[in-house]
C-alpha cells in the first residue's frame, strides 16, 4: 500500500490550504482513514478521520468548524480542506489509512509540512 500526500505549504494566519492523499488501491479495503499532525515536541495527534468506513466523522476538537475531511472514492483519495489556519496548526500533517482485520493495520503518508505565520 503506497500513499501519496501533497499540499502542505506556507500561510499566512487566516488563510487555507488543501490536503490530498492518494492510496494506491481501493479505498473501500479500509475501515478508517484521516489526517493526523506532529508539531515540534509534540505527540502525533488526530485532526480528522472517517470512522466505521465512512459512517463517522470525527475531528479535533482544536479543529472543529475550520477543517473538513471529505472523499473522493473512484479517485481512492481524501483531502483536508483547512481553512481560517492558525499557528498554532504549524506541524507535519500525515494521511493515514487503516485496516482492522482482527488487529488495527495502519499505513501513513510521507507527510507534508503546513507552516502558518502570524
Amino acid at each position: 500500500v503506497q500513499l501519496q500526500a501533497s499540499g502542505g505549504g506556507w500561510v499566512q494566519a487566516g488563510g487555507s490550504l488543501r490536503l490530498t492523499c492518494t492510496v494506491s488501491q481501493n479505498i473501500y479495503t479500509f475501515n478508517e482513514m484521516g489526517w493526523f499532525r506532529q508539531a515540534p515536541g509534540k505527540q502525533r495527534e488526530m485532526v480528522a478521520q472517517h470512522t466505521y468506513g465512512g459512517i463517522s466523522t470525527d475531528y479535533a476538537d482544536s479543529v472543529k468548524g475550520r477543517f473538513t475531511i471529505s472523499r473522493d472514492n473512484p479517485k481512492n483519495t481524501i483531502y483536508l480542506q483547512m481553512d481560517s489556519l492558525k499557528p498554532e496548526d504549524t506541524a507535519v500533517y500525515y494521511c493515514n489509512f487503516r485496516r482492522q482485520i482482527g488487529e488495527d493495520i495502519d499505513f501513513w503518508g510521507a507527510g507534508t509540512q503546513v507552516t502558518v505565520s502570524s
